[in-house]
């Protein structure tokens, strides 16, 4: 395990919100480039729905966007594990009804050669967090700079 822990990356992740169930599946192939390329890697992936009722259902991979094709069948029963049922009704518990959401938790693997030397230098990570794109732009257009 220790040998595990020294070669991993950081691991994130997401919660993604679609209102009304509008997935259109447009990010996917993005998210398979992703992989494709090593910069992530995807320990667990799932969708759920929040029906009008409020009862949370599991989403099938396979055909997300209901065109015929498969979406994102590379990574169907892609779970290390890690995410639990409490995990799953914490991520539902944000959804509007008639919503669904992807949850995806993943190893930023182009930063595991960072992360181990960081560790084998006794580095230990203290804190972490994201700042949404919208703040970080609000706060950009407050002091005039342009990125």
């Amino acid at each position: 395990m220790n040998d595990d822990l020294d070669a991993m990356g950081p691991i994130d992740y997401l919660v993604v919100a679609f209102p009304g169930n509008r997935m259109t599946g447009e990010g996917m192939p993005l998210l398979v480039e992703l992989v494709d390329r090593g910069i992530i890697r995807i320990l667990d992936l799932l969708f759920i729905r929040k029906e009008l009722d409020g009862a949370l259902s599991a989403v099938e991979i396979a055909d997300l966007d209901h065109d015929g094709k498969l979406d994102l069948a590379v990574f169907e029963g892609a779970s290390s594990g890690m995410l639990g049922a409490d995990d799953i009704a914490d991520a539902g518990s944000v959804l509007e009804p008639g919503s669904s959401a992807g949850v995806l938790v993943y190893e930023n693997l182009w930063a595991a050669p960072f992360a181990s030397a960081l560790r084998r230098g006794g580095g230990q990570l203290v804190a972490s967090g994201r700042i949404p794109v919208q703040a970080a732009l609000a706060a950009l257009d407050a002091t005039d700079v342009n990125v």
